[in-house]
């Protein structure tokens, strides 16, 4: 079993942020609705995808593990689940009101075990935690909005233990034109009418301009390398439109 450093005992702890104000300021402003739109838009699917992520990072029962822009605890409490209740959880994200939410789901959950979750407000570019702390990392539509894509994965790096694993799931920028197509169409005439309907058109617009400045599954491949990491593979799921790096340092 893996031996977990106690982090500090408060609940929810501030760091300062170096990011996009303006991204933000709109997973601010999404929060009350994130969840319900989640399983409007994917059919309930995320649900799936968030479970092969965990599941690919290995993570086992008294792990201490990481989930990054952890938005409302998802992942988090999935990991949580994994590591159980002589594990450790820290889910650290830039928006509080997301992790309001998410501390308001744990303190309602029946799930004795999410006692072992941390909620940490702060930077995915300086993560407040020392050199190979954690034993399985998550990142879940992170990735795509940090200001600084190589930082982020290198501070993955640094915190992550020797043979322990990364997963990091987000929309998949597909070099194929049919599945570019279908995601293109499925955001347009899907995603920002749904999101119309919450009052939230303008936040959900910026997702097609995302996925073009994304990095494609190779180049995800090439960059975790580059930092350090001894292997990367990315996955594509749901017909391509989903995709999931998969690192080991």
């Amino acid at each position: 079993m893996a031996v977990c450093i106690p982090l500090p005992s408060c609940r929810f702890r501030h760091r300062p942020v170096r990011s996009s104000l303006e991204r933000q300021e709109l997973f601010g402003r999404i929060a009350p609705v994130y969840d319900n739109l989640n399983d409007l838009l994917s059919l309930g699917q995320h649900r799936i995808w968030k479970r092969m992520t965990v599941s690919w990072t290995g993570a086992k029962m008294g792990d201490c593990a990481l989930d990054l822009c952890c938005g409302s605890g998802d992942l988090a409490f999935l990991l949580s689940e994994k590591v159980g209740s002589n594990g450790k959880v820290t889910g650290l994200d830039f928006s509080k009101e997301q992790l309001s939410i998410a501390s308001c789901r744990q303190g309602l959950a029946p799930n004795a075990c999410y006692n072992n979750i941390e909620w940490v407000e702060g930077d995915a570019l300086e993560l407040p935690f020392s050199d190979g702390y954690f034993d399985a990392i998550t990142m879940g539509y992170g990735l795509r909005n940090v200001v600084d894509k190589e930082r982020a994965m290198q501070e993955m790096f640094r915190v992550l233990k020797p043979g322990s694993r990364v997963s990091v799931l987000d929309f998949n920028k597909s070099t194929q034109p049919f599945t570019n197509l279908i995601q293109e169409w499925m955001i347009d005439n899907v995603v920002v009418p749904v999101a119309t309907g919450y009052g939230l058109a303008k936040e959900y617009e910026y997702l097609k301009s995302s996925i073009k400045e994304f990095l494609t599954g190779k180049e995800l491949e090439r960059l975790a390398l580059q930092v350090g990491f001894s292997n990367a593979r990315h996955y594509e799921i749901s017909g391509g439109l989903m995709g999931n790096l998969v690192a080991t340092r």
